[in-house]
């Protein structure tokens, strides 16, 4: 039998579609709503740069305008609706999937055991069961509580001192869970103190049942993928796992095989559900209105796949000399309809008074008349006010060019 082909457009909207980006940006971003949302997601991102807002919170927001970071500090706070553990990254979890993380803690204190045993000896058991003694007797605690201590040699693991390993490794193993931030310090506490019973005194899956889970739960989530980037999506199975998940879900029909047009009309070999293969032609049309991404939004977290699908190379330019960038070293994607259109190098600053808007670069092909000007200086105006800035400054020359020039781009009034 031929293969089927999905042309880039339809791939483009069926993957928008599952990251809850093909729909205009609007509804409730509280409670049971969020956790749905962050459960259609499959997990949320968490880091620590705030040149804007934090990756967790402008990723809900650029779908829910609605959102405020506080509504997310209740679920997981307070509802335990949400875990915070490892994907690719550290991230925001439903809940309801914590028996299968097991799998990871369970791989995560065999991998990492011998390797911090070698670096604290002996004394490193006695340092865990030590922690351990003090979080149940004064209940949550951070690393800061233990900053006066120091390393005896060096560790390799950022030269943290004992306690840190080891509340590091407690936490990855599952004996302690993380039950609030403090700014973006993390507080530890017992797991059974953390994690709901319903989920800490679940079904413990067994390896080939979360590997099922994942595997199915990603495809859900994605829409099409291969093997790798089945294993990749909450990165909680193997490669070789996914790998045989895959052949088995061929031969017995749960998927079936499909070529992705990608924005080069290069076709990629990639698996779906039979019904989703059947529906493309119900997909929606996503909204034309510009959204500011974070850099870490699932839809981009996977940058080769993202230039494969849309034809936008992006990665952060933290290490590259100023001299060197081509943007900003910190750039938000801006999306319009079902395409990257540009990106916006824009930060908080004066105590977050004011929005500073340094420059926009439109990927080539975009032309930026006065319509699209329009809907992107609105969508930094929501921005702003999602931030708490008061006001917006534009630099004189922030419209460039596609790249780097500096110049003024051509401007038409259709667009």
């Amino acid at each position: 039998m031929s293969l089927p082909v999905v042309p880039n457009a339809v791939a483009r909207r069926l993957f928008l579609d599952r990251h809850a980006l093909a729909e205009p940006p609007a509804g409730p971003a509280t409670g049971q709503a969020l956790g749905d949302l962050v459960e259609r997601l499959g997990f949320v991102q968490v880091d620590s740069v705030n040149t804007l807002a934090r990756a967790h919170d402008l990723i809900l927001w650029s779908r829910r305008p609605a959102y405020r970071p506080a509504s997310l500090r209740w679920l997981n706070d307070r509802a335990r609706g949400t875990f915070e553990h490892w994907t690719h990254d550290a991230s925001i979890i439903p809940v309801t999937f914590y028996p299968h993380w097991r799998l990871r803690f369970a791989r995560d204190r065999e991998r990492l055991h011998g390797r911090w045993k070698n670096w604290h000896g002996d004394a490193f058991h006695g340092e865990l069961d030590r922690i351990l003694a003090h979080v149940d007797a004064e209940g949550p605690v951070s690393s800061g509580d233990f900053s006066g201590e120091r390393p005896t040699k060096s560790t390799g693991w950022w030269d943290w001192h004992p306690s840190k390993t080891a509340l590091e490794y407690l936490w990855r193993s599952g004996e302690l869970a993380v039950t609030r931030r403090e700014g973006f310090r993390k507080l530890y506490d017992l797991s059974h103190r953390v994690i709901p019973p319903e989920a800490l005194n679940a079904h413990h899956p067994d390896p080939e049942e979360t590997v099922d889970w994942a595997c199915a739960a990603a495809l859900d989530r994605l829409g099409f993928a291969t093997s790798g980037e089945l294993a990749a999506f909450f990165d909680l199975v193997t490669p070789a796992e996914a790998k045989d998940w895959v052949a088995g879900a061929l031969d017995g029909g749960r998927v079936v095989e499909a070529g992705l047009e990608g924005a080069d009309g290069q076709l990629r070999r990639s698996v779906m559900w039979p019904e989703t293969l059947d529906t493309l032609s119900d997909l929606p049309e996503p909204p034309a209105r510009m959204r500011v991404l974070s850099p870490f939004d699932p839809a981009l977290r996977d940058r080769k796949r993202a230039e494969r699908l849309f034809g936008f190379h992006y990665r952060i330019e933290i290490f590259v000399p100023e001299a060197q960038r081509r943007y900003g070293y910190y750039v938000f994607p801006v999306m319009e309809g079902d395409r990257l259109a540009g990106r916006v190098d824009m930060a908080a600053r004066a105590g977050r008074e004011v929005l500073d808007v340094r420059a926009f670069w439109p990927e080539r092909g975009v032309r930026m008349g006065k319509g699209r000007i329009a809907r992107l200086t609105s969508e930094i105006e929501r921005a702003a006010r999602f931030a708490g800035c008061a006001r917006i400054e534009y630099a004189p020359d922030w419209l460039r060019e596609a790249g780097d020039s500096g110049e003024m781009p051509f401007v038409d009034n259709r667009s």
